[in-house]
């Protein structure tokens, strides 16, 4: 016997069902969503008042500040966006790391004859520290890291890279490669490093490694020393250097 087809009555019906799941969905999405919504204005609230309280320890402690940056990065207020509005108003974070920024530009022009546009991290916040004296509160590493993101937003040619459990400003435009960064990191140690060395250690090719290391040279990040007792061309990277020297 043949099966019945269903009828246009059972098909709308289909169709009205699939409609109303669908509304209740949407229904269902929007409260929640609203929910979250009023759930972050709140916590929002209650993190400018939080701020507006503890506005010296925010600016004057570096811990303190980073605690806060993240507690904003949860649910999405960037407290250096503008210089304008609330948190720049309440806090002056905003100057804080626009002063900052400026601070770093001017110390990484003064030395980038030196070390080729290449400074980590340490040297930089003390010379920060040491060009401020008595105007500047204590700098952590962290506020470096977010006045010089802002600078690369800028496309000011800053930028921050990791050489092993260091981090070094670059303030000369153009992408370093990976290799680049595995020669930082080769002599993170020493501050130096040699075509023999990469070759070893790394099981480079002759050419790979010196093309990279003559890129790092010609950009002045690096300092070629044909002075040692062995024989071999050292290279030094003075952005690497332990004590600003």
């Amino acid at each position: 016997m043949a099966r019945r087809r269903a009828g246009l009555g059972a098909i709308n019906k289909d169709k009205l069902d699939k409609e109303k799941y669908a509304a209740k969905g949407t229904e269902i999405a929007e409260l929640q969503f609203s929910n979250v919504s009023e759930q972050l204005e709140t916590f929002r609230k209650h993190l400018e008042q939080f701020a507006s309280r503890h506005k010296n320890d925010i600016k004057k402690d570096p811990e303190f500040r980073g605690h806060f940056q993240q507690m904003c990065a949860r649910i999405g207020v960037d407290p250096l966006a503008s210089s304008k509005g609330f948190w720049a108003q309440a806090l002056g974070v905003g100057d804080f790391y626009y002063e900052l920024g400026v601070q770093i530009i001017e110390i990484c022009l003064a030395t980038r004859d030196r070390n080729g546009g290449l400074m980590s991290f340490d040297e930089l916040r003390k010379r920060v520290l040491a060009t401020s004296g008595k105007t500047r509160q204590d700098v952590s590493e962290d506020d470096l890291a977010r006045a010089i993101k802002k600078l690369h937003l800028l496309g000011s040619g800053f930028a921050v890279i990791t050489a092993g459990s260091h981090r070094l400003v670059q303030s000369v435009p153009g992408e370093l490669s990976m290799d680049h960064s595995t020669v930082f990191q080769k002599a993170e140690a020493t501050s130096y490093t040699s075509l023999e060395i990469l070759m070893k250690d790394l099981g480079w090719t002759e050419q790979r490694a010196r093309a990279t290391l003559d890129h790092l040279a010609a950009e002045g990040m690096a300092w070629v020393d044909q002075q040692d007792n062995s024989g071999t061309v050292l290279y030094w990277f003075p952005g690497l250097f332990s004590d600003g020297s």
